[in-house]
Order: C-alpha cells, then sequence, then structure tokens
C-alpha cells in the first residue's frame, strides 16, 4: 500500500511538471482566494489592535459619556462610525450633562469635548478642514497625557484665547516642529498657541479620535464665538479612584438618567465596553470583506475541478492501461484525488508566502498593521486542502468508473 502511495505521489508530481502553466493557472483561484482572506483578516486584526492600543492609551479608568443610547436590550454595544468617542452623533450634550457628570459620587474629573466648525489660517496658510475641539483645563488629565512642549491652558485662562495643537497641527499650519508663542485666526478671532501634545497613538478607521490633527480651545471661548450653540459630543470623566471606575459608570448613569427626565437617551461607557464597541464593528466589517474575499476560493475551486475534469478526458488512454494491468477504481480514485488536493495544497501554501509578503509591504507603505496569526495560516492550508478534496472529488469518480476497453479505444 506504501508503494502504491509512494507510485501515485510520484506519478502526480509528474503530471504536475508536464503542464506546468495549467497547473499554475489551475492553482491561481486558489492563490487569489488565500491571499485575500488571509490579508483581509489580518487587516482586521491588525486594526482591531491598534484600536485597542488607541484606547488603553488614555487609561483603563476612563470613562466616556456620549449623547444616544448605544446599548440594546441584549447587553450588547452598537458603535456609529466613530470608533472611540462618539464624534458622528447626531445631537450633542449640553453643559447640563456636563454639571450632572460632575456632580455624580466617585467622579474626579470632567472635561467635554465638542466640535466648533470654521477655518484656521495664519497670515500664509488655511486650514479648511482643521479639527477644532473645545475642551477645559482637565482634559491632559482626562486623555493620560501631559502637554509636551509649553502647557495647557488652566482654569483661569478659559476665557482667554489660548490653542494647544496636536503633533501633525504644527507642520500643516506653521511648518514647525514646536510652534510655541506662534498665533492663528479662527472666527475672527486670533488665537496664540500655548502648547503642543506628543504624538498620540491614532488608527485610520478613527479619524474623530486623531488628536495629531486637533486644535484645543477653551470651552467658554468656543461659546463666545457661537453665541452659546456649541454642543459636546462627548464627555470623559476620570474616577477618584481606578478601583471605583464601575461604581463611578453606575453613579453617571444616575445622574444623567435624573437629568434627562428617566429617558436613556445617552451612553456611559468604560474602556471594556469601548473595545466591545470598536471590537463588534470591526469584526463584523472583516467577516463581511472576508466572505466576500472566499469566493475566490470557491471559483479556484471550480477551476481545480475544470481542469481536471478536461484531464480525466485527455488521459483516458492511459487510465485504460493501468486499469488493463490490473489498478483497481480505488487506485484510479486516489490517483486523481491526489492530482487535485496537491495543486490545491500548493496553491494555498504560494498564498500564503504572497500573503505574508503583502502584509510586510502594507506595513511599509500604509499606516495600517495587519497580524497574520497561526491560526489564519493553518486555516488557511487546511481550507486549500479542503478545496482540493471536494471539488476534486467529481472528476476523480468520473475517472474511477471509466470503462477500461472504452478508455483503451480513446486516442
Amino acid at each position: 500500500m506504501a508503494t502504491v502511495s509512494r507510485g501515485n505521489v510520484k506519478m502526480t508530481i509528474q503530471s504536475i511538471r508536464s503542464t506546468k502553466w495549467r497547473s499554475l493557472l489551475t492553482m491561481l483561484g486558489v492563490i487569489i482566494g488565500i491571499v485575500s482572506v488571509v490579508m483581509t483578516v489580518g487587516i482586521g486584526e491588525g486594526v482591531k489592535r491598534e484600536v485597542a492600543n488607541q484606547v488603553n492609551q488614555f487609561g483603563d479608568d476612563l470613562i466616556t459619556i456620549r449623547p444616544g443610547n448605544a446599548q440594546q436590550d441584549n447587553g450588547k454595544i452598537v458603535s456609529n462610525a466613530d470608533l472611540l468617542f462618539g464624534l458622528n452623533s447626531l445631537s450633542g450634550l449640553n453643559p447640563k450633562d456636563l454639571g450632572a457628570v460632575r456632580g455624580a459620587d466617585h467622579v474626579r474629573i470632567a472635561s467635554p469635548l465638542g466640535v466648533v466648525p470654521g477655518t484656521v489660517q495664519t497670515s500664509d496658510k488655511k486650514l479648511n478642514n482643521s479639527l477644532v475641539l473645545a475642551t477645559n483645563s482637565d482634559l491632559p488629565s482626562a486623555l493620560n497625557r501631559s502637554v509636551r512642549y509649553g502647557d495647557f491652558f488652566s482654569g483661569q485662562d478659559e476665557q482667554a484665547n489660548f490653542a494647544v495643537i496636536g503633533r501633525h497641527v504644527a507642520a500643516s499650519l506653521f511648518d514647525e516642529n514646536v510652534p510655541l508663542g506662534r498665533s492663528f485666526t479662527f472666527r475672527g478671532q486670533t488665537f496664540v498657541v500655548r502648547g503642543m501634545f506628543d504624538e498620540f497613538k491614532s488608527t485610520p478607521l478613527s479619524p474623530a479620535a486623531n488628536f495629531n490633527n486637533a486644535i484645543f480651545i477653551p470651552y467658554q471661548v468656543a461659546e463666545r464665538l457661537t453665541g452659546g450653540s456649541t454642543q459636546m459630543y462627548s464627555v470623559l470623566a476620570k474616577p477618584d479612584k481606578p478601583e471605583n471606575t464601575r461604581a463611578t459608570v453606575s453613579s453617571i448613569n444616575k445622574a444623567m438618567l435624573q437629568a434627562h427626565g428617566g429617558q436613556k437617551d445617552f451612553s456611559v461607557l468604560g474602556q471594556k465596553e469601548m473595545l466591545a464597541a470598536s471590537g463588534d464593528i470591526l469584526s463584523l466589517i472583516t467577516t463581511m470583506i472576508a466572505a466576500i474575499a472566499a469566493i475566490s476560493l470557491i471559483v479556484g475551486g471550480v477551476g481545480i475541478m475544470n481542469i481536471m475534469l478536461a484531464t480525466v478526458t485527455e488521459r483516458l488512454h492511459e487510465i485504460g492501461i493501468r486499469k488493463a494491468i490490473g489498478a483497481t477504481n480505488r487506485q484510479i480514485l486516489n490517483q486523481f484525488m491526489l492530482e487535485a488536493s496537491i495543486l490545491s495544497l500548493f496553491g494555498g501554501l504560494v498564498g500564503i508566502a504572497v500573503s505574508i509578503v503583502g502584509v510586510f509591504g502594507v506595513r511599509i507603505y500604509t499606516d495600517l498593521k495587519p497580524v497574520i496569526s497561526w491560526q489564519a495560516i493553518v486555516i488557511a492550508t487546511l481550507t486549500s486542502l479542503a478545496i482540493g478534496i471536494i471539488f476534486g472529488t467529481l472528476p476523480a469518480i468520473k475517472a474511477a468508473r471509466k470503462d477500461p476497453i472504452e478508455a483503451l479505444r480513446h486516442e
């Protein structure tokens, strides 16, 4: 039996070598499918880790209060397009909500975040799509981040036209590394850059939380500029002690319910809920794209079946000779099943190799950091082998059932 098996392998390799280009084209569908699925899952897993790192940089005790109820009856978190702080919410929070958060038990600090529309410009540059955020002096503590250069505006300065900028704003607006003391104009007012944050970790799928591109101004100044119409898209809070985080979430929920007349049109999320929200939506996107990419594997499998059916027709005379000298139906079946499996498996291995190269290319040339796990490689290998077995079955059965007399007559 072992001799027959080795003979089958030798004949399979010989057959594949004799039709190199056809074998390569046969494997191409499997290769494309494996590359698509592995890279899609890898990018999804990489982005998920980036989001987790982005969330964790603000500390495990950060609590985010968003407008809108993000929690369903079954307890699952439903996230909008912004994976972190809820910038895309339809309606915002107001100063009464900020007061309710501050007055809740165990709350040490509460910092609002509100978008102020307008154009930022200097004497020679203009930022039409600038991200100007209204906040207060508690923001550095809420974000677990100190100002690297200069300092943040204090409580006494919250009515002055001071600004603190993200790392990328320095280059895009001022063409300087540390533009402290420089000024810009916003909504007819002149603002002086008082400080600059160091680089924040960010992910391309959460642009709202990319504070590297943000300009922070005092909330009271923003209220003055907008005539009191600045809405908060989020309030960030921290407990007096990290171990009181869950109790603080509960007390904020109670305070907000009272402020909203018992209406649950807000969400209070700890870091676990934030990660769950981002993880759920990313998993959904990854699964959807991977399912679409998996169609390529089915196409590749159909390609293998078609080629193997053509191969059976071409090799009828060989099948007849083998049966005439004593080969059984099972041996013929095994021969063609083995050929389909090796083609598919080799295509899968090539696809994995191309995926690894592709992942390194994506990491080098883009901001994405895809991750390929050993589980993905094992699953891809088993999938390619399964494709060969499933789609090689019909041609193999057809070959095994050939009548040896008719096969010998075929030229």
